[in-house]
């Protein structure tokens, strides 16, 4: 049997982990910039967190959600503390797509409507609901296409009042940053009228924090530069730092009732740990305000820089947008400079390193990028 091909694929093959650093088979060092897709938050192989999963294995790795599991109180507990939302409660599910996936269920049960207001340029998962309120046509195959779902301009709120006026929409689902789409923000003030707008209407405000959320904004949660309060939050990749797992923090005002959600693999035993420990670390070496700090450098630092179109994001959440097409510099900073970064569409490099990336190795990358520039310019 092969693989069913549908990635392409560098030809790197990384068998370590150091930090913001990844080796390949042939021990050559490469700088992460990228954390495979914002999922690596406190670094690679970090000692607390291998000690915390080794030794919740030698233990019991696994049971279902039928049983006693003081692992997911721990988690509910130190999410609530580190993020200032202990009055939500949390549903654990195993990715992304998952917790958006169930939190547009509970909008739905909560207002008995089905209508979705999502945004262009968003991505919310690839399971059907989820996958119905992205905007990207090739993902959405025949069986996922709804007709309630609806997506609007980013930052219009005109546009969400008027579809909201109808009277049949269940939820608002918006990223606290888009990240696929491009490092697009929603602005401060449409996320609070937005709110008001939601409250008024009955309709449910999901803020989508798979990729913004656990630090990455220089925040806990993107959405509080805003200072609002959504009605339901999802989050994943950050969550732990390669171990899948993805959460749903429902707020005060949903009633749960037996067999509303399940999952069979969502806050296991070892799940828990890992996400426990990354909490755990984030807290004690202090990596939301590191992200922030080091975000504002690599902002600064790149704004200096001729040839760039738009520079945008927040912490280390970071678009740079050029008038070319990014494959060149994208691919010589892989091969010639050893740096991993991504790209979202043909003219955007994405920087999504681990929350502890240091100034120095913040330095590095910019010495590198402008020798790529400079070199692909002569």
């Amino acid at each position: 049997m092969e693989l069913f091909d549908v990635y392409p694929l560098f030809d790197i093959e990384p068998v370590k982990g150091e930090g913001s650093f990844v080796i390949d088979k042939n021990g050559q060092r490469y700088l992460d910039l990228y954390g495979g897709h914002a999922v690596i938050s406190i670094g690679h192989s970090h000692p607390h967190y291998v000690a915390n999963i080794s030794s919740q294995l030698e233990r019991l790795g696994f049971y279902s959600n039928s049983i006693q599991n003081p692992l997911q109180k721990e988690l509910a507990r130190k999410l609530g503390e580190i993020s200032g939302m202990d009055n939500y409660r949390l549903f654990l599910c195993n990715s992304g797509a998952e917790a958006n996936e169930n939190a547009l269920k509970l909008a739905s049960f909560k207002t008995g409507k089905s209508k979705v207001i999502s945004f262009k340029k968003g991505f919310h998962g690839r399971t059907s609901a989820s996958v119905a309120v992205t905007d990207n046509p090739k993902i959405i195959a025949p069986i996922n296409r709804r007709d309630d779902a609806v997506i609007l301009e980013l930052n219009n709120l005109p546009l969400v009042e008027a579809e909201i006026a109808k009277g049949d929409v269940a939820a608002v689902i918006v990223e606290g940053i888009q990240g696929i789409g491009g490092i697009h923000l929603p602005g401060v003030e449409f996320l609070k009228n937005l709110q008001k707008l939601c409250n008024e209407n009955g309709v449910v405000l999901i803020l989508d924090e798979i990729q913004s959320g656990y630090g990455r904004s220089g925040k806990f949660f993107a959405f509080q530069y805003a200072g609002i309060t959504p009605d339901i939050v999802t989050t994943a990749k950050g969550m732990g730092n390669g171990f899948p797992i993805g959460g749903v923090l429902i707020g005060p005002d949903f009633e749960a009732w037996h067999g509303m959600l399940g999952t069979t693999f969502g806050g296991n035993h070892l799940a828990c740990a890992a996400a426990i420990a990354v909490l755990d670390v984030i807290k004690s070496q202090k990596l939301v305000s590191n992200a922030a700090t080091v975000g504002e450098y690599l902002m600064e630092e790149l704004s200096k820089i001729k040839g760039i179109k738009e520079i945008r994001g927040i912490g280390l959440m970071i678009g740079i947008e050029f008038e070319q097409e990014v494959a060149p510099i994208r691919k010589k900073l892989l091969f010639d400079k050893k740096i991993f970064t991504g790209v979202s569409g043909a003219h955007i490099i994405r920087l999504l390193p681990p929350l502890n990336l240091k100034k120095e190795n913040a330095s590095l990358f910019i010495e590198k990028f402008k020798e790529v520039l400079s070199e692909l310019d002569n």
